[in-house]
């Protein structure tokens, strides 16, 4: 069904940077066309924060200085002035991750961390509050700072994260159809690094659980709009989830605190 949440998500991704003016406005804009002046900043250096596609003020003050470097005038506007502009300098200066990739991997690899020195939100979406509250249990023990949430509006999820400046977020809602899948967030001009890691961490770790995970790379809006490595676990049917969650708590933990060890590198080979 192309309900008003689809047809908006159509609309975002039929956007190309140079398409419309991008000015900061109430409600921020959003689209694809967001995304691709947030990446062609970062791989020069101008930092407007992780791309998301949403035009907030961090995104319009990089433009600025891009601006201002490139001798425009300055009005934090992306016009067709500005989208030449960064054209130009892209083609001399490739392809490479950008500030705010670089600035991901600095955060995961500065410090050496272990499970206690976590701050995670834990959060679900209805049906597996039984889950969330056991793993929550279970990640306390072992030193973590968590935070469960069950808001049903996933923006309010990641809203309640970004508030708790949580080190990761790991969701979970449940399925009818069979079969399970872990999500990270990525679009084709960036990926989490961290989420992505994360994922395939826990789709090591589900092994022992009989539910076996397939990692994807998503942009759904709790991925999004969070500014940490986040996972969203679907999994079913929801009953033998149930049945099972001794043993999804047990290897959750088991993943993060493998993860929390070496976040880039924490999967054992396939």
């Amino acid at each position: 069904m192309c309900d008003h949440s689809t047809w908006i998500t159509l609309v975002e991704a039929s956007w190309r940077l140079g398409d419309r003016l991008l000015v900061l406005s109430a409600p921020n804009l959003r689209g694809d066309d967001v995304g691709e002046l947030q990446s062609a900043l970062g791989r020069l250096g101008f930092d407007c924060g992780r791309v998301d596609g949403i035009l907030g003020p961090a995104t319009t003050r990089a433009v600025a200085d891009f601006q201002r470097n490139c001798g425009l005038p300055v009005d934090s506007v992306c016009g067709p002035d500005t989208v030449r502009a960064l054209g130009v300098l892209a083609r001399q200066s490739g392809s490479g991750p950008g500030v705010a990739a670089l600035r991901e991997l600095e955060a995961l690899t500065s410090t050496r961390r272990a499970l206690s020195d976590l701050r995670v939100v834990v959060g679900q979406f209805g049906g597996l509050s039984a889950l969330v509250r056991q793993l929550t249990h279970a990640l306390r023990l072992r030193g973590a700072t968590v935070a469960p949430t069950d808001e049903p509006d996933a923006s309010a999820q990641a809203a309640a994260a970004n508030r708790f400046a949580a080190t990761l977020y790991l969701g979970f809602e449940a399925s009818s159809a069979p079969g399970s899948r872990i999500c990270y967030y990525a679009v084709p001009s960036f990926e989490s690094v961290g989420g992505r890691s994360l994922a395939i961490v826990m789709e090591h770790a589900f092994d022992s659980t009989g539910l076996s995970l397939e990692v994807r790379g998503m942009r759904l809006p709790v991925l999004r709009e969070t500014r940490m490595p986040a996972v969203l676990c679907t999994v079913g049917p929801v009953q033998r989830v149930i049945d099972a969650t001794p043993t999804i708590v047990d290897a959750v933990v088991v993943a993060l605190e493998r993860w929390a060890d070496a976040p880039l590198g924490a999967a054992p080979a396939s």
